[in-house]
């Protein structure tokens, strides 16, 4: 069986999730050590002004040289009540936000102590929940090299795309969008657009979405 393998990200885009969707399993980055400027704590949405991010605060230290299960969030600022102010701006109006805000609104009550905790269950949550991916999450046992892993495509730099339309790699599938009359179509943004925008045909989404594998994403 091929596995793809991928970087842990924060309510990763549509792309990472499409990777997920269209195999029977993949498998996560687990032994890398933290790279700072990536997807690994931050996510995209579509607010009113275009594209908003939300980054997730860190503990203090050297993350560029911490391992990635060991990275903890920091609970210095209220970031979980602003992120969520941020999606409710962001999703009020969305056709799903009413079906669904009660369910994600605790990932921003708890506090989780370290980020990949945190991603997974997200990740979990979204993805088999409520999109109803049949699939399942395995993870490396060791850490392979760029363009080394053994048991199919090394898709890890996927985690550091920003939200991009018409690059060689990605044919993203159009959905309609809350504030599209204002910003036009944004592709790739976090998977929490799609479910907000979508629902459970999200699912339809990721399976139209294209991703080029052959280019190769090492990380």
């Amino acid at each position: 069986m091929m596995l793809p393998l991928l970087s842990i990200a924060y309510l990763p885009p549509i792309a990472w999730c499409a990777v997920a969707w269209q195999n029977d399993a993949v498998a996560i980055e687990a032994h890398e050590n933290y790279q700072k400027g990536s997807l690994r704590n931050r996510c995209h949405i579509a607010g009113p002004n275009g594209v908003q991010r939300l980054s997730i605060p860190l503990a203090k230290g050297k993350h560029q040289q911490t391992p990635i299960r060991d990275v903890r969030i920091a609970y210095d600022e209220p970031w979980q009540r602003h992120h969520w102010r941020s999606i409710q701006t962001a999703y009020g109006n969305a056709p799903f936000f009413e079906h669904y805000a009660d369910h994600i609104a605790p990932f921003y009550e708890r506090r989780y102590a370290f980020l990949f905790d945190y991603n997974l269950e997200l990740l979990t949550f979204v993805l088999q929940k409520k999109f109803g991916w049949a699939g399942n999450f395995q993870f490396s046992e060791t850490f392979f090299s760029p363009h080394q892993w053994p048991h199919g495509t090394d898709l890890r730099r996927l985690v550091l795309a920003e939200p991009a339309g018409g690059t060689s790699w990605l044919s993203p599938a159009r959905y309609p969008q809350v504030f599209e009359e204002r910003s036009g179509f944004l592709p790739n943004l976090s998977v929490l657009d799609l479910l907000f925008c979508c629902g459970k045909r999200g699912g339809e989404v990721l399976t139209e979405t294209t991703i080029n594998h052959s280019l190769g994403f090492g990380a």
